[in-house]
């Protein structure tokens, strides 16, 4: 681990000649970004440090998570809202025995030399630019799914993990699970013969996050459509702690509005993709992975809309989607927010399909059946420490978090269960299916090339015109 550590701050530190990561006043001296992490060589019994960026909600739990496994402390948080970062401080000394370093601002955090690795749990639209600066600081990354906002920016984490040679792992926990992993392998040698369609399903009931204007908060005006969140005013004296125009970062300007705020940055645009790029990259992710599939579908379709009380959601409540590879296969997907029954009892999951039988998959559950009459088979309650020749679990052992730590350690990304480059091509689905919802036609894509055949328009949904000085380069 030294020697990888070391190597990785050289990297770092000549990347960081040219001025990659901005601060809030323009770029910071090179000469400070380049002393980020080179001198940072700890043995391999030494503590992991972590620092986590974004602890409001999924921060929050994987703070939790990591700070439960040996051998790892729980650095420092930055959260751009005071408000929370106060909290969540307080929790951790509670928990775990040591105060945190807090910052507000992922640039401080990066340039604290004593931080291995960085878990980022933002809102999508940060993850790309926070992971490449992380890189680029030599920092290590765990970064929630989906990993990008668009596959421009995914394709240029895939370069910066690999430039400077960081271990970059996605949140796609299911990748780390015994049960699922035994399942996709069950598949693989041909449990039910030739797989030629996965489904995957997001039946998650959502509320109306309502109508409100632009502006702030008086009194219990604006408490009511905070999902998940009931009390909080965001008010002059809530908002005086939150540096707005740096949650806004890559997005464009636009004035504050709660309903574009904490948690409900989902169901826009800008910021999110809905449910099919929410909850959804885990069920897209375990489809592409049955499927065995490594490259891009060649046609993509997606259908829906926004059914129910108006409200300012940009996104769908329903919507299904299409993708059909280069050899026929193909995944179908559909969310449904609304009132809906389930599939065979199925609420999150998938569902697979092969020329001799098909398989459920219910979080950690599955099941297989065969023949006309649906004749059970193996499954997770019959199948035992059966690993059908799974050649990655023993690295999955303990679940996805000690995964990371456990490559962290080695100094090998091929330790990882879910590398960025599998992240990064998982998260592409649910984001080329909304590409084709956002046009309401049906496309056709070069997976090589990783652009659309002949359509400007749904080329320019691949990137994002990036707000100053917060650009994801071309050249990470």
């Amino acid at each position: 681990r030294r020697g990888f550590l070391q190597s990785g701050g050289r990297l770092a530190a000549g990347a960081l000649v040219a001025g990659a990561i901005p601060s809030r006043k323009g770029v910071r001296a090179a000469s400070r970004q380049a002393a980020v992490s080179a001198d940072r060589a700890a043995g391999a019994n030494d503590a992991i440090n972590l620092g986590f960026v974004g602890v409001r909600g999924r921060g929050r739990d994987l703070y939790g998570y990591f700070g439960d496994l040996p051998g790892v402390r729980i650095a420092a948080l930055c959260d751009i809202d005071k408000n929370v970062l106060a909290e969540r401080a307080a929790d951790v000394e509670k928990r775990f025995g040591a105060k945190p370093a807090v910052h507000q601002h992922q640039q401080d955090l990066l340039e604290t030399k004593d931080i291995d690795a960085v878990v980022i749990a933002t809102p999508n639209h940060w993850h790309a630019l926070g992971t490449i600066w992380a890189c680029q600081a030599g920092k290590h990354v765990y970064v929630e799914k989906p990993c990008c906002h668009n596959l421009f920016e995914g394709r240029r984490m895939v370069e910066a993990a690999r430039r400077y040679d960081r271990v970059v792992a996605v949140g796609c926990q299911n990748r780390s699970s015994r049960s699922v992993r035994q399942a996709m392998a069950f598949l693989k040698r041909g449990g039910i013969g030739e797989i030629y369609a996965a489904r995957g399903l997001c039946f998650k009931a959502r509320d109306t996050i309502g109508l409100v204007p632009d502006g702030l908060g008086t009194g219990d005006r604006f408490k009511y459509f905070v999902w998940n969140n009931p009390g909080v005013n965001y008010d002059r004296a809530y908002m005086d702690n939150v540096d707005y125009d740096a949650w806004l970062g890559p997005a464009p300007r636009r004035p504050f509005n709660y309903n574009r705020f904490h948690y409900n940055w989902h169901w826009h645009w800008d910021y999110g993709d809905g449910d099919c790029g929410n909850q959804g990259p885990h069920q897209w992710d375990i489809a592409r992975w049955g499927l065995d599939q490594s490259a891009h579908p060649k046609r993509i379709s997606s259908k829906g809309g926004f059914y129910g009380e108006t409200c300012a959601q940009e996104t769908p409540n329903t919507q299904t989607a299409e993708m059909i590879y280069g050899d026929g296969r193909m995944i179908e997907f559909e969310v449904r927010g609304l009132y809906t029954n389930t599939e065979d009892g199925i609420e999150i999951g998938n569902l697979f399909y092969g020329t001799k039988g098909w398989l459920r998959l219910d979080g950690d559950e599955w099941q297989s059946y065969f023949g006309r009459k649906n004749e059970p088979g193996p499954g997770s309650k019959t199948a035992g420490e059966e690993d059908f020749g799974d050649p990655m679990a023993a690295a999955a052992e303990g679940g996805h978090f000690a995964n990371f730590i456990r490559a962290l350690r080695a100094g090998d990304p091929k330790l990882l269960t879910c590398p960025i480059e599998v992240g990064y091509m998982s998260s592409a689905l649910p984001l080329l299916a909304n590409i084709s919802y956002r046009l309401d036609r049906s496309l056709v894509f070069d997976p090589g090339k990783e652009k659309f055949s002949g359509d400007k328009q749904a080329d320019r949904l691949l990137t994002r015109d990036y707000r100053k000085p917060y650009v994801v380069p071309k050249a990470v």
